[in-house]
């Protein structure tokens, strides 16, 4: 007979604190995995707006915004 004991939430996260950065981040991988399955339709319609927006930036159609400039940005205007 094979007796389960429960582990907290707070055990696992104590138990990761040792595992390589590697490991925790393929633990996180997928668990999120699983949390995020979509329908294939939507995947595909994501994909081809991907492409888009990536050929617009190489054909310097539009151009990209530096991610902490648009960080600020937000800050500014919710006042933080």
């Amino acid at each position: 007979m094979v007796i389960t004991v429960p582990i907290t939430l707070d055990q696992i996260i104590e138990e990761t604190r040792h595992w390589p950065p590697e490991k925790v981040g393929e633990l996180v991988g997928r668990l999120t995995e699983e949390l995020h399955t979509s329908d294939p339709e939507i995947e595909a319609a994501w994909k081809q707006e991907t492409r888009r927006r990536l050929a617009e930036i190489e054909n310097r159609t539009v151009q990209p915004v530096d991610g902490e400039a648009v960080s600020a940005r937000i800050r500014q205007i919710v006042g933080r």
